[in-house]
């Protein structure tokens, strides 16, 4: 291995150094690395720019807008409301969840499933009075391992695909080649779940509790005295703006609201102000003349407003603000949001909410604007998991964003067409048939994640040139012995393993140049191997910050890390013995 090939593994060494000892996003992280193996001359323009052309990301971008047709037609609803019955037992209640979740994740995109069945599960758990931790876990687990059913259910099956295509120069997979694999190991992974999590969640007896209560227990309602002296002077002047326990959230006038205060907004007579933060520092408020206490005795944030909508959201790990405080992040001009409360751990935040510092994971209740809620739908700031008002869709073209889908199962499965070509058509058709607008089709597109994965094909390829990739087979091979079965089980772990610490799709790509050199170098079919390597990369159910889903779950739930741990954790061993033991029957010895 020459100096071009050193570079390559110091590149890889530091990317992934990078992403788990620091906040940077992925797609920076990654964007950054293909730059410089291409100013360093080991990539030319063509070999680092080549996987923004691969099929296999082309595809992934396509399923998203079907899957946004099928989420914005409410086609999930109809779902919901008739599969999950009326459970008498938490094993009950899960059984009757991993079902429609599991099979859905196997056609759709795993996000707007769970983020689809957070509220009506939590619904459900409450009206049947059963403890919502076990549920929304199960959520998870199941759109996690339905989404190895196929080769759409993730976008990681899609993308490994792509760069096993271009590196071995095959045609690739088609959709169900993985299934045989999968579905032994999704049914012990599903009927280990339903009977582990009840019992390791036994503490987590929250009976589908609000995480946020009454809104008296953190907002504080003050009046502007008629003819007082602060009719007339802005937020900023009245001294509003940078009170040390509290801040204003909205103001009630003349039946209307104004969310999202700025400091330019003048005060009038008779002005309901709706204060959050440390209820105890009421008496900051009472000390400033001209503030009279509100005499009505509903909450003001109880009342149905078309200008605001209350949601809950979990913050994510690329959020810009994570790190910083409220007040830091300039949270309400930067988002047109203000924070109500913030739970952590399963437990509500107690004092002033202006100083306490943003994590990932956290969970808050806002008050926003209802364009907030369409614009962080499709971001990466915040998952969204209940919009108390959110719009109900247009269920009569359900039934045709559910045909398109399967006329696209249908024709990928037949090979009637490939699946870039299928899901380009299922695209087009939900745009053709008014399932979602062209901006929704936009917005779907997850451009951090796309970004991500045609970076990640770059350093795949340097790894492949240089023969870093050949050189560190040869070191697994030496651990290995050349055995079959320990080489399957060195290649799951190194990806599970990697999985949790940065994001699946970079630890596949990064991976699998040094899977496919292993195989050249033993002469066995590199199927096995590849088949492997995607079930590894989806087997993150050990950390709430190793996939999407379980960061959803993770503030609704009440969890805690440890919570993830000792569910995950046997759960992913279990599924990497299954994986193992059922890709050396399908393929023994390695034999193709």
């Amino acid at each position: 291995m020459g100096w071009n090939g050193w570079i390559s593994l110091m590149t890889v060494a530091g990317v992934l150094i990078t992403l788990m000892t620091t906040r940077l996003g992925t797609d920076l992280v990654m964007l950054t690395a293909l730059i410089f193996l291409t100013i360093s001359g080991i990539l030319t323009h063509q070999e680092a720019l080549a996987g923004f052309s691969n099929s296999g990301l082309i595809t992934v971008a396509f399923m998203y807008v079907i899957a946004a047709g099928i989420h914005n037609t409410g086609g999930l609803d109809w779902i919901i409301k008739h599969l999950l019955g009326h459970p008498q037992t938490v094993r009950y209640a899960q059984a009757r969840v991993i079902a429609p979740v599991a099979g859905l994740s196997g056609f759709l995109n795993n996000t707007p499933v769970v983020a689809t069945f957070i509220p009506a599960i939590a619904r459900w758990a409450r009206h049947h009075g059963i403890p919502v931790a076990p549920l929304l876990m199960t959520l998870s687990y199941a759109a996690i391992l339905g989404g190895t059913l196929t080769l759409i259910g993730t976008s990681t099956n899609l993308i490994v695909n792509g760069l096993y295509m271009d590196l071995a120069d095959t045609e690739g997979f088609h959709l169900f080649d993985i299934t045989r694999i999968s579905v032994p190991v999704v049914l012990v992974g599903l009927a280990f779940i339903v009977l582990w999590l009840p019992f390791v969640l036994r503490g987590r007896r929250n009976n589908g509790r609000q995480m946020f209560g009454d809104f008296r227990e953190y907002t504080v309602e003050m009046a502007v005295a008629n003819d007082g002296p602060l009719v007339g002077q802005t937020v900023e002047e009245a001294g509003l703006r940078h009170l040390q326990g509290l801040y204003l959230v909205e103001i009630e006038r003349e039946g209307g609201v104004v969310t999202a205060v700025p400091s330019e907004e003048r005060l009038r007579s008779g002005d309901r102000l709706v204060f959050a933060g440390d209820v105890q520092s009421i008496i900051e408020l009472r000390q400033i003349r001209g503030l009279v206490p509100s005499t009505e005795e509903q909450p003001l944030l109880a009342k149905e407003a078309p200008e605001r909508r209350i949601v809950e959201a979990v913050v994510s790990p690329e959020c810009l603000a994570v790190g910083s405080t409220i007040r830091e992040s300039r949270f309400r001009e930067k988002y047109g949001a203000v924070v109500l409360a913030i739970a952590r751990n399963g437990q509500r935040i107690e004092g002033n909410l202006g100083n306490i510092r943003l994590e990932s994971a956290d969970t808050l209740l806002l008050e926003a604007r209802p364009v907030f809620v369409t614009r962080q739908r499709y971001s990466r700031d915040f998952l969204l998991v209940n919009d108390t008002e959110e719009e109900s869709p247009d269920h009569r073209k359900s039934w045709r964003a559910w045909t398109i889908l399967l006329a696209v199962v249908l024709l990928a499965a037949t090979n009637t067409l490939s699946m870039l070509h299928a899901a380009m058509v299922g695209a087009l058709a939900m745009m053709a048939t008014k399932c979602l607008n062209l901006n929704l089709a936009r917005r779907s597109l997850d451009g951090h994640v796309l970004l991500t994965i045609a970076c990640s094909f770059a350093l795949g390829n340097a790894m492949d040139k240089t023969g870093a990739a050949a050189w560190l087979a040869h070191g697994v091979l030496s651990l290995t012995a050349g055995d079959y079965l320990l080489m399957l089980v060195a290649t799951y772990a190194l990806v599970n393993v990697m999985t949790e610490m940065i994001t699946n799709n970079a630890a596949a790509l990064l991976t699998l140049p040094i899977v496919l050199a292993i195989t050249q170098s033993t002469g066995m079919p590199a199927e096995p191997f590849v088949l492997t390597l995607m079930m590894a990369a989806s087997a993150s159910f050990t950390t709430p910050l190793g996939y999407q889903t379980n960061l959803m779950v993770f503030g609704p739930g009440g969890f805690r890390f440890i919570d993830f741990m000792r569910a995950g954790l046997p759960l992913n061993i279990l599924c990497g013995i299954m994986t193992v033991l059922t890709v050396s029957t399908v393929y023994p010895g390695g034999a193709g």
